[in-house]
């Protein structure tokens, strides 16, 4: 399906079902993508049965454009209502808004990963105990891939992180700043590239 080949292609895990039935018989997801089309059920009541004990967001992803289903989808509490037809684009924006918005706390204070220390209220990076002198960006990208270290931040959440979600230049700046960075902390294999997909701190000696 080219929508889930779109969302791999963009770093995520997907796992696609065609039924209610086996939406509620699934493993617990981060996040929920729901086409209110479905043959066994009214997309609205599975909605109301995910939401059971669960917090899991749930972004609503259908052809119904009605402002009355717009209202009542958000009314029951979905965290975002995305009209077909959309880009894949826009739709991996909305899903790194509601995971922003849903996400646990991020880690505050003071974070050590392998040999590198991120204080964050001082804006302060050391490797090794010896200060870093960062750029905004490179601090900005090195902070984001911290925030959930050993996981795949992809190219499009740094550019969002830290350029913003309405920039469109080119990617290949990333590069050069996560190079500069490399350089810059003396431990060149904390941060690992994944071609084609995007990039992921993890702890070095």
């Amino acid at each position: 399906m080219p929508l889930t080949e779109g969302l791999e292609r963009q770093g995520y895990e997907v796992e696609r079902v065609s039924t209610a039935g086996q939406a509620l018989a699934a493993e617990r997801a981060d996040l929920v993508l729901l086409d209110l089309g479905l043959p066994d059920r009214e997309g609205l009541d599975l909605f109301s049965e995910l939401r059971v004990g669960s917090p899991v967001p749930i972004i609503v992803v259908t052809a119904r454009g009605d402002e009355r289903d717009r209202v009542t989808g958000l009314n029951l509490g979905a965290d975002d209502y995305v009209v077909k037809p959309f880009g894949l684009q826009e739709l991996v924006a909305r899903i790194n808004a509601v995971m922003r918005r849903s996400g646990p706390r991020e880690p505050e204070g003071v974070q050590r990963i392998g040999p590198l220390e991120i204080d964050r209220p001082a804006r302060v990076v050391r490797a090794g105990g010896v200060p870093v002198t960062c750029t905004p960006k490179e601090y900005a990208i090195l902070d984001r891939l911290a925030r959930h270290p050993g996981e795949v931040v992809t190219r499009q959440q740094l550019l969002e992180s830290v350029w913003g979600p309405n920039w469109y230049g080119a990617t290949k700046m990333i590069d050069v700043h996560v190079a500069s960075l490399r350089k810059k902390v003396g431990y060149p294999d904390i941060i690992e590239t994944l071609r084609g997909v995007g990039f992921r701190l993890v702890a070095g000696e």
